[in-house]
């Protein structure tokens, strides 16, 4: 169950990633653009919102249950001491949620914008400060543990 979980936590970061990144090109394009809010430009938000929640719920089952790292993990003295535990104990798993509220409130914010300009700039806002929080919490080894890009 664990190596279940930690795959599709794995290589669903990378529908995040990708649909971060078309959502906050779009917003930005649309913004500098004055172009109208179309269609795409709500699936591309609608998407990185909804793939960034699929996370956090995979991110729940290994937090709450499976993995070596999440809860169990927090409960060991001397956790916060070590780096790793500290990391996908705390600090991986609040930003993530912290990431995924953001790019919620921006659906929102975007959809009650009236004016197409201001929609695009709120969106290129929230998304991007969404897709921030997530590459900075996403173990790289640069700053944070390393884990593998890719999982088999």
């Amino acid at each position: 169950m664990y190596s279940t979980l930690l795959l599709l936590h794995s290589w669903s970061r990378w529908f995040v990633l990708l649909f971060g990144l078309i959502a906050v090109y779009r917003a930005y394009v649309g913004w500098s653009g004055r172009r109208a809010f179309v269609g795409a430009d709500n699936g591309m938000g609608a998407a990185f919102s909804g793939f960034t929640w699929l996370q956090v719920l995979i991110g729940f089952g290994l937090y709450f249950g499976v993995s070596p790292w999440g809860l169990n993990a927090m409960k060991q003295a001397g956790a916060m001491k070590d780096p790793t535990a500290r990391f996908f104990g705390m600090e991986h798993v609040a930003v993530m949620i912290l990431a995924a509220i953001v790019a919620q409130v921006g659906r929102i914010v975007v959809k009650k914008t009236s004016d197409h300009t201001a929609k695009h700039k709120r969106a290129f806002l929230y998304f991007g400060i969404a897709l921030l929080l997530i590459l900075l919490m996403i173990p790289w080894g640069i700053w944070n543990p390393a884990r593998p890009l890719f999982r088999f």
